[in-house]
């Protein structure tokens, strides 16, 4: 036999099958793009640019868009351009971080109530609790109760990055939690649960080795969505003024900044804007490619 032959009767991978399904979204794959980019920006534009977030020049105060600020200054001087790539930073990693939090607790919650059924009542109305509380009172007072105790323990920057990170991960985790348990629970009556269960295999190897790799399309669905949800708490707190401090820029802090500021100089309120709503409609876009290109019913179409 040729290897020709050899490699067209080879079973394809299920990821290249993902991978098939997930490019005939195009707004997926734009998304995807633009996602990459912006991190690719936050990452490595601050090492590039020359002029630091931080930096004052009151000469330079606000100035307009040129090519020495691409998008203008601030009141102190300080590039925009810059304060928001430093900003970008600082909001994916609260993002993706928070967002690993939420995973992280909600897949656990799912698991136990969807396999154990004497944990399921009570993990549940636990999950309704926290479903029943107001977010953003709850985020507030979260932050109120904890951040000179945190800001002392682990500095200024720190303890904020940690009151935010936790605080968005302990309040964004039930619809993980619930869409977990909801496919463990048709898991558990499969054929192939069903005759591992019959040799005696432990409950502990059962999840690891059965369940969670079945339930892992869900997750990496949540695990998206979940990343759009944090970057706009994130920003709603430092809107609000209760997230990092001034000196600090987040894209929620630099429309802090800008409000006062709209009539006369609009665009310090439209960049960071911008810069929030494409992050987070591109981040929609490839969880919606990811749910269609992960679902076997879909996936060929």
């Amino acid at each position: 036999m040729t290897d020709t032959a050899q490699a067209s009767t080879r079973p394809r991978s299920q990821w290249a099958d993902v991978w098939d399904q997930f490019k005939t979204h195009r707004g997926a794959l734009i998304g995807a793009g633009f996602f990459l980019f912006i991190l690719l920006a936050v990452l490595f534009g601050p090492m590039l640019w020359s002029l630091e977030a931080t930096h004052i020049d009151i000469r330079s105060r606000n100035q307009g868009m040129s090519l020495a600020h691409p998008f203008g200054t601030d009141q102190l001087g300080r590039d925009i351009l810059a304060r928001m790539m430093t900003g970008g930073r600082i909001s994916m990693a609260v993002g993706m971080t928070a967002m690993l939090l939420s995973l992280l607790l909600g897949t656990l919650v799912g698991v136990l109530a969807g396999y154990f059924k004497r944990l399921d009542g009570l993990l549940m109305r636990l999950t309704d609790l926290f479903l029943a509380l107001p977010l953003l009172p709850l985020l507030l007072v979260i932050i109120l109760l904890f951040r000179e105790p945190l800001k002392a323990t682990f500095g200024v920057e720190g303890g904020i990055f940690a009151l935010i990170v936790f605080a968005i991960g302990i309040t964004s985790w039930m619809h993980t939690a619930r869409i977990v348990r909801g496919d463990v629970l048709a898991l558990k009556e499969r054929e192939f649960v069903l005759a591992a269960r019959s040799i005696g295999t432990p409950s502990r190897r059962m999840i690891t080795r059965h369940i969670l790799p079945n339930v892992l399309s869900p997750i990496m669905v949540s695990a998206t969505l979940g990343i759009a949800n944090a970057i706009i708490t994130e920003s709603a707190l430092s809107f609000l003024g209760f997230g990092f401090p001034p000196d600090f820029p987040t894209w929620g802090r630099l429309l802090n900044d800008g409000v006062p500021y709209l009539q006369q100089y609009p665009e310090r309120v439209i960049w960071p804007g911008l810069a929030i709503s494409l992050t987070v409609l591109s981040v929609n876009y490839i969880g919606d490619g990811l749910r269609d290109a992960l679902d076997p019913r879909i996936r060929g179409r």
